[in-house]
């Protein structure tokens, strides 16, 4: 058994696109007004604290939000670089019930729709997210205390100043998690939540960010990177440093962090100010 430390290592970073519109009327347009090959979605429905929420998607990002509201606001933008009657064949479901609100984009059977639908979302600060996924696109979640579920295939997934048990996984990008706390505000006892943390790439790297004084049961792969941690640990390590097995301080939550092409990171969280 060892003790092992490593330099700190600055946080993934996403990739932020901008795009810029000209010769458009600026002054004077109709709110509502929709630009050729691009139209928008609003709606806000009610969700108590500590309620659940799961989101669906294929082609497109989603950003979700913890905010201090008992209600799920859902802001949506789609667009296609096809025709733009393309858009109109691509609808959003929103399912509210007392305790849940589901979002899911729907796609026309059988038929290649260039449309991409990109959403930003607040839900109560604390919430089970039951399931977030996407196929093509990142998923960022933030200021989020309870548990879930998140999933990319082609795509990073990016949780920030949060707390409680999750799992992220996707085939093709990296996942960083910064949880400033493992106990998830109760959210985390709902029923189908999480036992502990997991993450799980294939081609990506992978960094979790826990508070300075957290415990964990650490297992930890890699097969074609390596592995470094600023928090205490206890471990036993393979002799190619590829598999991580060992208690995080006092020990406590099972964590299973999996990569095959990519390093894998244990940092320590930055504390809210």
């Amino acid at each position: 058994m060892q003790l092992r430390t490593a330099s700190r290592m600055v946080p993934l970073a996403g990739a932020i696109a901008a795009a810029a519109l000209f010769c458009a009327p600026m002054v004077g347009a109709a709110p509502s007004a929709q630009l050729p090959g691009v139209e928008t979605f609003e709606r806000t429905v009610p969700l108590a604290k500590g309620g659940s929420f799961s989101f669906s998607n294929i082609n497109g990002a989603v950003e979700i939000e913890g905010w201090d509201r008992d209600d799920v606001r859902i802001f949506a933008r789609k667009f296609s670089s096809g025709s733009p009657g393309d858009l109109a064949l691509v609808g959003i479901s929103v399912t509210a019930t007392a305790g849940s609100v589901a979002v899911a984009t729907r796609y026309p059977e059988g038929s290649g729709v260039d449309v991409n639908v990109d959403f930003q979302i607040r839900v109560p600060a604390r919430v089970v997210l039951g399931s977030v996924t996407t196929v093509n696109g990142s998923v960022t979640i933030h200021d989020v205390s309870g548990s879930g579920s998140l999933a990319a295939v082609n795509g990073n997934v990016v949780m920030l100043r949060s707390a409680g048990p999750f799992s992220a996984r996707t085939t093709n990008g990296n996942i960083s998690i910064e949880l400033v706390s493992l106990d998830g505000a109760g959210a985390s006892r709902a029923s189908g939540a999480p036992r502990g943390i997991a993450a799980q790439t294939v081609n990506g790297s992978i960094a979790l960010f826990l508070p300075a004084d957290a415990g964990a049961e650490l297992d930890a792969r890699t097969q074609n990177g390596d592995f470094s941690s600023d928090l205490p640990l206890l471990a036993h390590t393979s002799s190619a440093g590829r598999v991580v097995r060992g208690r995080v301080g006092g020990g406590g939550l099972p964590v299973s962090l999996r990569t095959v092409n990519g390093s894998i990171r244990l940092r320590i969280a930055r504390p809210l100010v």
